[in-house]
This record gives C-alpha cells, sequence and structure tokens, in this order.
C-alpha cells in the first residue's frame, strides 16, 4: 500500500490559471487511500466500545427493528459464532447490550441494546458522522452522499454474490492488520476476536 506521502495532491492552479488534473490513479489504490484513513480515524473515535468498530456494528443491529438472536446477529454480521458471544460478553459486562431468553422459545436468547448501549450509540454515531466528514472532505457535500450511496451499492452488490465475505477481516486485511488480534485495554484476548483500542477490528 502507498504510503500517505503518496497521495494525490490537490488540484492547484497551474501558470496558465487553469486547474492542474490530479494524477491517474486505480480502483484500488484510491479506495485503499479512503479506507486507511477512515479505519485510523474511526477506530480512535470508538476506542471506548468494546471491541471498538465491530462493537459499534453489533450495537447498531441490536438497536434496530425486532431484537435478533445470537446466531441471526452473527449471520447477519458475518461474524463467527464464537466470536459473536466473546463480543457480546463483553458488551454485556460493560451494559451495552443484554441477552434474554425468547418467551416463544426457552432455549434461544436475543439480543437487545439496553439504555445505557442506545445512549452510547447514539453518541458513536455522531462521533463516526464526523470522521466521514473530515474523511471526505475534499467532497462538496453533494459527492459526499453519491459517494456513501454509490459506495454502499458496490459493496452489497459485492456481498450479494459472495455472502460469506467477512466485511471485518477485509477491512483488516486492507489496511495491513497484524497477524493476529491481541487484548487491549479492558477486553479478553480471544481466538479471531478483534482488539480494544489501537487494534484491527472491522
Amino acid at each position: 500500500m502507498a504510503p500517505e506521502s503518496a497521495d494525490p495532491a490537490p488540484a492547484d492552479a497551474t501558470a496558465g490559471g487553469a486547474p492542474e488534473a490530479a494524477p491517474q490513479t486505480t480502483l484500488g489504490w484510491s479506495l485503499a487511500v479512503v479506507l486507511r484513513r477512515w479505519h485510523e480515524r474511526t477506530e480512535a473515535v470508538l476506542a471506548d466500545i468494546p471491541h471498538g468498530a465491530r462493537g459499534y456494528h453489533v450495537l447498531t443491529a441490536t438497536a434496530q427493528g425486532d431484537p435478533p438472536t445470537q446466531a441471526a446477529l452473527a449471520e447477519r454480521l458475518l461474524i463467527d459464532r464464537s466470536v459473536m458471544t466473546y463480543l457480546l460478553d463483553d458488551l454485556e459486562s460493560a451494559g451495552l447490550v443484554r441477552r434474554r431468553v425468547d418467551p416463544d422459545d426457552r432455549r434461544v436468547r436475543r439480543v437487545c441494546a439496553t439504555d445505557a448501549g442506545l445512549a452510547v450509540l447514539s453518541d458513536a454515531r455522531r462521533r463516526v458522522d464526523r470522521v466521514e466528514d473530515h474523511v471526505l472532505g475534499g467532497l462538496d457535500e453533494a459527492d459526499r452522499s453519491a459517494f456513501r450511496a454509490f459506495a454502499g451499492s458496490a459493496a452489497a452488490a459485492i456481498q450479494a454474490a459472495a455472502p460469506g465475505t467477512d466485511p471485518c477481516a477485509a477491512v483488516t486485511e486492507a489496511v495491513g492488520g497484524g497477524s493476529g488480534p491481541r487484548s487491549g485495554a479492558g477486553s479478553r484476548a480471544r481466538p479471531g476476536s478483534a482488539r480494544n483500542g489501537r487494534g484491527s477490528r472491522g
């Protein structure tokens, strides 16, 4: 991956007054630069949530619609079920989610965000929105909205074609994540789990 110093410079006025054309880049290079910056900034602002961005995704999913089962949550977010158990353990210990027995099937546990979890999620969403506006600060508001829409459509199409792809693992690989997860402050190290704090998380 090219270092940040190799980012294309903003268009400057040439001697003739016309803006200088941006250098030609590949789609992969462009997306990697945007993703790396997004990942770095997002991890920093979500460091107070267990497992960072991955914990944020879990909180988001538990706050929408009917409380999902643990298995459905793992499938929706493409997270291994054993790893999901560890994620939920830590989120529950932090008071952000709770597991409750499904009244129709006592063998099933449903996961719902607590009031504290909803408050944390609301604040986290504002922080993530600010990060994204900063990362895409070189675009005007209309172009930022279009970029998000196009990126979302492309990602949905790719995931539909390859439903087993773990987006968090893809982020870790794209930003040059380490060889394995490590625990950070306030989290327990487990196989396949993301690390809390400055580590790579999806």
